[in-house]
């Protein structure tokens, strides 16, 4: 067999990128997985494909995840990988229009730091005058909070030189809510995208379901972005209760240190990081934020 990793899948193909070029292939029945749980392969996987029968390529193994990208599927609770081995989870929000939502904004830090994934803030629309008392909170709350800070507008440009500098590096995807302008950031780094319109064009119907593919799109300059449709949902995947805590970049200098190994840092007494919320250490919004996506758990 030969290595690849998996740049695109749509129904049951798969397309591969090999050291020898890129080939489309299907599973085999029973597929090997060398990580912890075995899933549905989706793109970012690092797999083994072989020659099968008339020149068709299988693939037959998958190596462990580095990182992953989940979502809670639309039928229950339940996490869904939807990307693997990506370097960066770019959580966009917008200092206006839509106004920005700090929970939304913890929700999808938390989506990337469960994965093992580096984590940065994007504050898209600085051009909007409306949005400059948000910009000022938001920049100082989440750097005070441990987490890099970009401030972008697709429209004038600004900010777009450092984006692109960081997207250009390794592999990335973006998280948002709807209307906070990823789409309108990633056209603006490479026109030739035009990722918004293409969206639309590549949905097949077929009977009732409707298939779009996840792609690992291949900049112009170097880098890769995750292109996975249905991110705009800003539920929860594959989280342990117990690890929420590491999740917060602020928490992580107080854990281990509670008076109870279990403590879950909402009311129990001799509490590291309920200490630190009251010492000014730890901003009351993201202990806010922790208690709701726990109680979600």
């Amino acid at each position: 067999g030969r290595a690849g990793q998996v740049i695109e899948t749509v129904g049951g193909v798969y397309r591969v990128r090999t050291a020898e070029g890129i080939v489309e292939a299907s599973l085999r029945g029973r597929l090997k997985w060398t990580g912890p749980v075995p899933g549905k392969v989706v793109i970012g996987d690092h797999v083994e494909v072989a020659a099968g029968a008339e020149g068709a390529f299988v693939i037959e193994s998958v190596r462990a995840r580095r990182t992953s990208l989940s979502r809670w599927a639309s039928s229950g609770r339940v996490a869904k990988v939807v990307a693997a081995n990506l370097d960066r989870l770019l959580v966009v929000a917008s200092v206006a229009d839509p106004r920005p939502s700090r929970e939304v904004v913890d929700r999808m830090l938390v989506m990337g730091e469960s994965g093992g994934m580096e984590v940065r803030l994007v504050l898209n629309k600085v051009d909007l005058a409306g949005g400059r008392a948000a910009q000022a909170e938001l920049e100082r709350a989440y750097r005070a909070a441990g987490y890099a800070v970009l401030a972008t507008s697709a429209v004038t440009g600004a900010g777009m030189e450092a984006f692109r500098a960081v997207i250009r590096a390794g592999k990335s995807a973006l998280a948002g809510p709807s209307g906070v302008g990823k789409s309108a950031l990633l056209n603006a780094v490479e026109p030739s995208l035009d990722l918004r319109t293409r969206r639309v064009g590549r949905r097949s119907r077929i009977g009732k379901h409707t298939t779009v593919s996840s792609r690992l799109i291949a900049l112009a300059d170097g880098g890769h972005v995750a292109d996975t449709p249905g991110f705009s949902d800003v539920g929860l995947g594959g989280v342990a209760p117990a690890e929420l805590d590491g999740c917060f970049a602020d928490f992580r200098p107080f854990l281990g240190t509670c008076h109870f190994k279990d403590c879950t840092h909402v009311h129990e007494p001799g509490c590291s990081v309920l200490e630190a919320v009251a010492d000014g250490h730890i901003q009351p919004e993201r202990h806010r934020s922790y208690r709701s996506i726990l109680a979600e758990l």
